[in-house]
């Protein structure tokens, strides 16, 4: 596995430009439903919070927004460490660099809430990085995550006709070897539904609610295009993109 975390730690210092403000709350996914529309997160205010795979830290800046009174994360990325760092100045963020599976000393039993947009999938052990967040909680305290829906990456389409390929039963690997048109290499593991569910109760944690994104009320009266893309509106119309699940340390 730790052969998996450093090709994808490089890859990630190569390709970090492209996710600037990508994928980054109030907005839980591609063609996905907003904060402002699911409310998953209470009152803000006051609260402590870490993000798990901060990314360019425009999350962060979103809860500083909404009145939290101290910004955490970590990332594996050196070169989002540097542009979340740009993103925060003036907010006083405590930016860890480590993969999200490692302990790297965050506090335990402190947070009131952990979340996670389009990273968790990236964990190479998601047992270990379940029982860490958990850790990192307060008794009551709330973990909310999004990733893509684990049968989205079966879906292909071509000429606007949407098939399932490969086997959503064979958890496993896949490698893309120009990530994001790049020369980077990047390792995601693939994952079913009943695995993110079984290793959160295993964790400790009690699953609140599971959500399979629909499209955002802004894309209501937008004309359907075809197109072929990894996500694109006509595939989230007929099969959610995302998972966003939430769950509570009792």
């Amino acid at each position: 596995m730790n052969k998996i975390l450093d090709e994808n730690k490089k890859s990630w210092d190569k390709v970090a430009h492209h996710f600037n403000g990508i994928d980054a709350l109030p907005s839980y996914g591609p063609f996905t439903q907003t904060e402002e529309e699911l409310q998953l997160f209470g009152d803000l205010n006051s609260k402590k919070v870490l993000d798990i795979g901060y990314g360019s830290g425009h999350s962060l800046r979103y809860m500083a927004a909404n009145g939290v009174s101290e910004l955490w994360g970590v990332d594996i990325s050196e070169s989002q460490k540097a542009v979340a760092e740009k993103t925060l100045k003036g907010l006083y963020p405590h930016l860890y660099c480590s993969p999200m599976e490692m302990d790297c000393n965050l506090p335990k039993e402190y947070f009131d809430y952990v979340y996670s947009i389009y990273a968790i999938g990236w964990t190479t052990d998601l047992a270990a990085t379940f029982k860490l967040i958990y850790s990192y909680l307060k008794p009551g305290g709330v973990f909310i995550f999004s990733w893509d829906h684990p049968l989205y990456p079966h879906l292909q389409s071509e000429n606007g006709v949407i098939t399932l390929t490969g086997s959503y039963q064979k958890e496993g690997f896949t490698t893309y070897n120009r990530f994001k048109g790049e020369d980077a290499t990047v390792v995601i593991p693939k994952r079913k539904m009943a695995t993110y569910l079984n290793e959160l109760i295993r964790a400790g944690f009690t699953v609140k609610k599971v959500i399979e994104s629909d499209v955002p009320t802004y894309f209501e009266k937008e004309q359907e295009v075809i197109s072929d893309r990894y996500y694109s509106l006509n595939k989230a119309r007929k099969f959610p993109t995302t998972m966003i699940i939430k769950a509570v340390k009792e």
